[in-house]
């Protein structure tokens, strides 16, 4: 089986460098069927969030895995339709509800908007209780970050942003690490982005290691230090995803990989108008 490196964060909680994600995967049996295929192949990362709406498969798949729950590092987050304390602490509960769980080990504020710190204050909070392992954001670029963090008693543990070889985040990433703050990448593989995936530096590079331009990609960020987490269904694709650990890109071959940043993403959270979209997008308290 895969050994999977590690990153410890700067609470001291170690973290697998390659977990598996479940954004869009369906609550209709999918989900399950996806997170018990990624635990058998040795997978110990699990990425989800309330907004997922699939918190409770997730939850299914680790009891029914066999896998000791202490062996699965299990992320979800909050979202903003529940920022403030009262309404944070309520959120926390029924994610750990949900997925049937003592405790997450990563819980993320899952966008930066409206009452960040008094949902911040219940995740500290929560913590302490020992229902969070670790906590952190997404999608906090450098100027919202720098609104928030003098608001925070704890540094966040990590940021969670888009991130792939034509997105970078030189200007986040380099703003993190002077908090030891770790970046993790949603959409790592660009969504599918047809323009990262046949790109000529990209495919050129696959074929001098023998491997997919998918695992040039995912081997690339790895090597960057940033955590990935790719989404498939596929059993094929989730045991692809895998199978980085048994080659190293160069130097030279990583900064071709490096000169590709366009510096521009597909979500801008600066961008006005944002958190007023996301509140208008979910209820995720519509089934409660």
């Amino acid at each position: 089986m895969t050994t999977i490196p590690t990153i410890t964060l700067n609470d001291g909680v170690e973290i697998p460098m390659f977990g598996f994600g479940v954004y869009q995967i369906p609550a209709d049996g999918s989900t399950y069927k996806a997170v018990r295929e990624a635990l058998d192949l040795g997978i110990r990362h699990i990425d989800t969030a309330t907004a997922y709406f699939n918190e409770q498969e997730v939850g299914k798949a680790i009891h029914d895995s066999g896998v000791p729950r202490q062996d699965i590092f299990l992320t979800s987050k909050l979202w903003v339709q529940d920022y403030g304390f009262s309404a944070a602490e309520k959120g926390i509960e029924t994610s750990l509800r949900k997925l049937g769980t003592d405790y997450m080990d990563l819980y993320l504020i899952h966008h930066p908007y409206g009452d960040v710190p008094g949902a911040w204050k219940a995740m500290e909070a929560a913590k302490k209780a020992g229902k969070i392992r670790s906590i952190g954001v997404s999608n906090m670029t450098p100027t919202i970050w720098n609104s928030f963090i003098s608001q925070l008693e704890t540094v966040p543990s990590v940021n969670q942003v888009e991130f792939n070889p034509l997105y970078q985040q030189k200007e986040l990433r380099a703003l993190m690490a002077q908090y030891n703050v770790h970046v993790e990448a949603w959409a790592p593989l660009g969504q599918g982005n047809s323009d990262l995936l046949n790109c000529s530096v990209i495919t050129a590079i696959a074929a001098a290691h023998g491997k997919t331009a998918a695992q040039v990609v995912l081997r690339f960020e790895i090597q960057e230090n940033v955590i990935v987490f790719p989404k498939s269904t596929h059993l094929e694709r989730i045991k692809s995803n895998m199978d980085v650990f048994d080659f190293t890109l160069t130097d030279s071959e990583m900064e071709q990989i490096r000169a590709l940043d366009t510096g521009k993403g597909m979500w801008n959270p600066d961008a006005p108008g944002v958190a007023e979209f996301l509140l208008s997008a979910y209820d995720v308290h519509a089934n409660d």
